[in-house]
């Protein structure tokens, strides 16, 4: 079914009505035969001016010509007097000097339509059928300038108007199954399938006028007045259902009601193919108008390959909002829209309709993932293709449930076969997505392996790859689920964990964090300092366990024993610090080689003690006060835990030793610091400030 977003040509689609040569044989009857030695005023005049008018007056005139002639002679298969089924041919027509009796007529024809299916067929005169072909145009052309024209009567029951196309429909239909129909009602046959020509004509135009505008009723001058283009937009998702979660009809019920009767009309004229195509191209525009009111614009395979990172996720997002749209609510409104106007024995046409709307329309947001797929992986893009992933995944019980149509429902596998392509080809675009994805996050591991740059980061500072790593594992973790659907679905073909009881994507993350652990080992080992590449690993390690514990999903996924074995390695690497730094200090502050076996403090070597402590004190402020230690609970703890042991020492050096030199320039000259000195200076340390500090004279 040609879904192009136009509407179809209206006249090169009829398909022949039939009747029967005098042989019995069947033969075509064209639709688009004249109308004979009637005159039949263009349809296209009659939406200009007072054409409607001017119509009713030519048939009225057509019907008195008839009148006339059927007057002086019978009608085939009939008496004398052109009455074959007794008195009744004046009073169908209301008086030959006047407008035919519809009613009347009506009367009779249903009888005929009727009596072709039973055993006793009921005979009517082609007089009765002129006149009944006549009326009927009539009633076209008075509805043609009525605002009320398919407006129900009091009573319920059908607009005449729609009841007359339908009545003459199948009169067309029965004369075409009639046996005697080539010899009996050969000119009425003609003049019949004329009129239901028009009639569809008129019908085909009102119909397309509804689906594109359901404002009801439509003022005549309206007729012609609507937008081309314009379509009805389902309601946007906050509004599209209501409590019960039933999707809302784009039209109003009343609208659902006049576009249901008119397909019924349609169909049973054999004109199926028009409605269908008419129905599909309108909701198939306004589907595509309500995703680009979401701000999904269509665009080429070619375009997507070639755009830009930041317009393209752009476009993923547009994209993801209206897909969902499409699935949640759009699919589901189209659905209960063609039920109900294609409802009961047409139930078929309506599940096709919607078949291959929903195929078409969500094939074509599907190739759009393809072209996603197409472009250059890059880290980056993983949580947008997961995503799509995601949306897509979500979409398949939804196509599914439309698949599993009740047992009781009509045709209920009409549609199967359009939906069951949409359903492989969902199944087939979420297969790809979820290997893009798996490749993508294993880039992370390649790019890993492939940091191994030669200078190191200034003052023992977190690695700019430590956190673009932690970052990017910790949105990872929060579609941990759907990581491990994913790496599931697309586990390692080089012997991956294959142990369904175990998660894929767990084992995928610590392997990652063994990556990166290896890695800042060997970046650690380009610091000349050990103590500075101890700061490093503290650094990074503490940085690395502060994210897990801050994450609940990755802490999870690593486990509290992953979590401990990192606490430990963070206190060896601070005790590695202690040891390489301050060991050597304290060393300085013991008693040994000070004092004699006897007691005696030997001066010279107390002098070098003391200028030694200072110059180390001097080289840690100055090397170390511009070491990082970004995270303050960290920078506290190595303060603390410094001053604890260095500080003491000192204070207790100094209250053995200090009164040794005399007052005045000999202390000045060895004994620089106070025990408050060295601990403001430890408090100073690992701020990234590398400005000496200012010298303080001891009180004696």
């Amino acid at each position: 079914m040609d879904s192009r977003s136009q509407a179809p040509h209206k006249s090169s689609s009829f398909s022949p009505a039939t009747t029967r040569d005098d042989g019995g044989r069947t033969r075509e009857v064209d639709r688009n035969l004249s109308l004979g030695a009637v005159r039949h005023t263009d349809k296209r005049d009659l939406h200009h001016g007072s054409s409607g008018s001017v119509a009713r007056e030519q048939i009225k005139e057509e019907c008195e010509e008839e009148g006339e002639g059927t007057a002086d002679h019978g009608a085939p298969g009939g008496d004398g007097g052109g009455r074959a089924d007794g008195d009744h041919g004046e009073g169908a027509a209301g008086g030959f000097g006047g407008e035919p009796d519809l009613a009347a007529l009506s009367v009779e024809i249903d009888a005929f339509v009727a009596g072709q299916d039973g055993d006793a067929p009921v005979s009517v005169t082609e007089a009765t059928l002129e006149k009944f072909a006549s009326a009927v145009e009539l009633v076209i052309a008075q509805s043609e300038g009525a605002e009320d024209r398919w407006a129900t009567d009091a009573s319920g029951e059908p607009p005449a108007l729609l009841a007359a196309i339908t009545r003459i429909a199948a009169l067309a239909s029965a004369l075409g199954r009639n046996p005697e129909g080539s010899g009996k009602y050969t000119a009425a046959v003609h003049r019949v399938t004329g009129v239901l020509h028009r009639a569809m004509a008129f019908l085909e135009d009102e119909f397309h006028a509804l689906l594109e505008d359901p404002r009801v009723p439509k003022a005549a001058n309206e007729q012609g007045a609507h937008e081309p283009d314009r379509c009805v937009l389902p309601p946007p998702p906050s509004e599209a259902s209501g409590a019960g979660g039933e999707a809302a009809l784009p039209y109003p019920p009343e609208t659902v009601d006049r576009l249901r009767s008119m397909a019924e009309a349609m169909i049973a004229a054999g004109y199926a193919t028009e409605c269908t195509q008419m129905f599909l191209v309108a909701r198939r525009n306004a589907f595509d108008a309500a995703l680009q009111g979401l701000g999904y614009e269509k665009a080429s395979i070619d375009d997507v390959v070639k755009m830009a990172w930041e317009a393209l996720e752009a476009e993923i997002v547009a994209w993801i909002k209206a897909f969902r749209h499409a699935i949640n609510v759009g699919l589901s409104t189209e659905h209960d829209l063609c039920t109900r106007v294609f409802a009961g024995r047409h139930a078929a046409v309506g599940l096709g309709i919607f078949a291959d709307l929903a195929r078409c329309v969500m094939l074509h947001m599907l190739s759009f993932t393809e072209a996603v797929a197409m472009t250059k992986r890059a880290a980056e893009k993983l949580f947008k293709v997961l995503d799509m992933y995601e949306a897509v995944r979500d979409a398949s019980p939804v196509i599914d449930a439309f698949l599993s149509a009740p047992a009781d429902e009509p045709a209920a596998d009409c549609n199967s076969s359009a939906l069951t392509e949409l359903k492989a080809e969902t199944a087939a675009v979420r297969s790809r997505l979820g290997e893009s994805a798996a490749a993508i996050f294993r880039e992370l591991e390649s790019s890993i392996r492939a940091d191994a740059g030669k200078q190191p980061v200034p003052g023992g500072a977190v690695h700019p790859l430590t956190r673009y790593v932690m970052n990017y594992l910790k949105y990872a973790c929060e579609y941990n689920s759907t990581l491990e659907q994913v790496f599931r679905e697309h586990h390692r073909r080089d012997g991956g964990d294959g142990d369904d009881n175990n998660n894929p994507f767990a084992a995928q993350l610590m392997e990652v964090m063994e990556l990166l652990h290896s890695n800042l080992e060997a970046k650690s080992r380009l610091y000349k300092d050990p103590s500075l590449s101890s700061i490093f690993l503290m650094n990074n390690g503490r940085y690395m366990l502060q994210k897990i514990r801050g994450s609940p999903e990755i802490n999870a996924m690593l486990g509290e024993a992953w979590a401990r074995k990192q606490s430990t390695s963070l206190r060896q690497y601070h005790k590695n610090y202690q040891r390489e730094t301050w060991s050597r200090v304290l060393g300085l502050l013991r008693d040994d080689g000070v004092l004699t076996v006897k007691g005696h403090v030997q001066k010279p070597v107390l002098k070098e003690r003391f200028k030694q402590f200072n110059a180390a004190m001097d080289e840690i402020q100055r090397t170390q006060g511009a070491w990082v230690v970004s995270d303050e609970q960290l920078q506290s703890e190595l303060r603390v835990s410094i001053a604890a042991v260095v500080v003491p020492a000192y204070r207790s050096f100094l209250g053995r030793f200090a009164q040794r030199f005399s007052a005045g320039r000999q202390t000045e000259k060895y004994v620089k610091l106070s025990a408050e000195d060295v601990e403001t200076l430890i408090d100073e340390l690992f701020d990234g400030n590398a400005t000496s500090m200012a010298r303080r004279r001891t009180r004696q």
